[in-house]
């Protein structure tokens, strides 16, 4: 039985689908586009369901990649049913989606969330009176508490069925669907689609047009513009009729503070900068506290034994991977990922996207792409893939160059683990300071000369919540196991080749080849460009390459304090590794891709040079 959740962008869609299914969850692209589709199974007393956690749209109605697969997938692979989750806080609008749902004519159950957080602001609804307007069964849920999440399922599999309300239409829009019945044979639905000009030619849309067309003439508003109106004028009425009266609410609003220029910007600017220097201080006291029980315990030992030469140089090529990996970057990879985690489930990103609206508009796009901006702290990666969601071809190519810039986690690695370690706290800020002004002064030049038209924002406000501990470790996790699982092996048989390879003395014929680039261009040890390159195929084993070649994971006993500096500014600005890459190539094209490979190696060796120059 295969079963698909559906709803507006945080209802808390998302967290029921993760109680519901728990572990085993697959993403996966849906085919013909470059939205993702969670996908899920469960058992209940014998029965296996699939759960599928659609997009969460407003409309099925727009042209949007999210709204086109959402009509698509109910179209062409109906689910036997379908969970629609309301926000209890925000009735009237959700019911416009479950009243466009309810055309589908498919089995559902619909699920009030967040009602305790309806409950604080003084919101009582009628669920039995909603569940008899509506014709379904309806369930009241807290999903942030687990309350009342197991009884969705039971209730899918006993009691889902059609929804039996329909919009009113007004007469002439009920005229042109009997009309497009009569003439093609045409379902309720269809005609619908066909009056708001959804579908691909055909001679249903081509008589809909007629039809639509002097319908406009009339009313001097299109079939399009009336049919949403009827429908939130029928979702106001149930709203009216099943919520009771809300006590005005006289609480102080934090949102008074956030969504303001003054003090908004600097609240931004202390979150941001807390952030980090919680990243720096905390990673690295558990860096070093990590790195010295290692080395007493197993690097020193180590040492003691009387192994091959190959043996040994394999060895501690593969103890320095795993102390630089799980010792230096896991401490700061977690952290981040936390404090990131409970940003997101506070609520305060939209905030932020509100507030960076008139900034990004400068470097040619909208606020809400502060967001994917904000994810690249995490991983470019999925930052790409929400920056490929923009509306233009415009903001896509500016999004693609400005979110491969921003220092994920693990460049941030790099930046807390060897500048701020070995040379200083507020080096390794100035690092986040130039990529700053880099990506500005790169928005800018973009957004004057990659031609096309610019959309403004329309951006939900989601409420802020206090984040819950245990969701906010469980998606922690859930970010860190790439790291561990990925990274770290792929680090580690990195490691074995590395120390082969310096073994019998292929690096030092490398590091003699781009010597006079290394260190007479970037004042860098020749082996040093070798970290660089492996750089690119994770960002981290730039780092734990560097301490393989030096052979210590103190850096800073071996390298001088502006060499590290130069070796973290290049590393952070050089090209995004391979998987970055290959995101950028199949959402956006090769064009772009090549663009901005080529872009950030010249920008990491042009600025890198110039601190080299500088420091001289």
């Amino acid at each position: 039985m295969r079963c698909a959740l559906i709803g507006n962008p945080s209802v808390g869609k998302s967290l029921i689908f993760n109680q519901l299914t728990g572990l085993g969850v697959e993403v996966s692209n849906y085919p013909g586009t470059t939205v993702e589709l969670m996908q899920g199974k469960l058992c209940h007393q014998g029965s296996t369901l699939q759960i599928v956690d659609l997009p969460g749209i407003y409309s099925m109605d727009g042209d949007s990649a999210e709204e086109e697969l959402v009509r698509t997938y109910l179209l062409s692979e109906p689910p036997d049913a379908v969970i629609a989750v309301l926000d209890a806080t925000r009735m009237e609008r959700n019911l416009y989606l479950l009243l466009q749902l309810a055309e589908y004519g498919i089995p559902m159950v619909v699920v009030i969330n967040m009602i305790d957080e309806a409950a604080q602001q003084g919101i009582i609804i009628d669920s039995g009176r909603l569940s008899s307007v509506l014709g379904a069964p309806v369930i009241e849920t807290a999903a942030s508490l687990g309350k009342n999440i197991g009884e969705i399922i039971p209730t899918v599999l006993s009691s889902a069925r059609p929804a039996g309300i329909a919009v009113p239409y007004t007469p002439q829009i009920e005229a042109a669907i009997r009309s497009l019945g009569k003439l093609y044979g045409a379902t309720r639905l269809q005609a619908l689609h066909a009056l708001q000009g959804i579908g691909s030619a055909s001679e249903l849309v081509e008589g809909a047009r007629t039809i639509a067309g002097e319908i406009e003439a009339l009313n001097h508003m299109s079939a399009h513009q009336i049919i949403g109106a009827n429908r939130h004028l029928c979702a106001r009425r149930i709203a009216a009729d099943v919520v009771g009266a809300q006590e005005p609410d006289r609480r102080f609003s934090a949102d008074r503070l956030l969504t303001k220029a003054i003090p908004g910007i600097p609240i931004l600017a202390v979150v941001l900068l807390s952030m980090l220097l919680t990243v720096f201080i905390a990673g690295s006291f558990l860096e070093e506290l990590i790195v010295e029980i290692f080395t007493l315990l197993v690097i020193e030992p180590f040492q003691t034994l009387s192994l091959p030469p190959l043996a040994t140089a394999l060895g501690m090529a593969v103890l320095l991977a795993i102390v630089a990996g799980l010792g230096i970057a896991f401490p700061f990879v977690l952290i981040f990922y936390i404090l990131l985690s409970i940003v997101e489930d506070t609520g305060y990103l939209t905030r932020a996207a509100f507030l960076a609206d008139r900034l990004m508009h400068g470097l040619g796009l909208h606020g809400g792409a502060i967001i994917p901006m904000v994810m690249a702290f995490g991983c470019n990666v999925p930052a790409v893939m929400a920056a490929s969601q923009l509306r233009t071809v415009r903001e896509r190519t500016i999004a693609a160059f400005l979110v491969t810039m921003v220092p994920c986690s693990a460049r941030t690695v790099i930046i807390t683990g060897i500048v701020a370690a070995f040379v200083g706290l507020w080096a390794a800020l100035s690092i986040y300071l130039i990529v700053l002004v880099l990506i500005i002064l790169t928005g800018v030049f973009l957004a004057r000369n990659i031609p096309g038209g610019q959309y403004g924002m329309i951006l939900e406000m989601a409420p802020l919540r206090m984040p819950d501990p245990v969701l906010v470790m469980k998606k922690s996790w859930g970010r860190i196991q790439e790291f561990l699982f990925i990274a770290m092996p792929l680090l580690l048989a990195g490691s074995v080749v590395l120390g082969a390879l310096d073994y019998y003395g292929v690096v030092d014929a490398f590091s003699l080849i781009v010597a006079p680039v290394s260190e007479g261009y970037l004042g860098l040890p020749a082996y040093v460009t070798t970290a660089l390159l492996f750089g690119i195929l994770r960002k981290e084993m730039a780092f734990e390459t560097l301490a393989v070649l030096s052979g210590t994971a103190d850096l800073g006993s071996v390298l001088t304090g502006v060499q590290l500096y130069t070796f973290a500014v290049i590393s952070v600005l050089f090209v995004p590794c391979i998987s970055t890459i290959a995101v950028i190539l199949r959402q956006i094209g090769i064009r772009v891709t090549l663009a901005v490979s080529a872009y950030t190696i010249t920008l990491g060796f042009l600025i890198g040079g110039l601190i080299h120059f500088i420091a001289g």
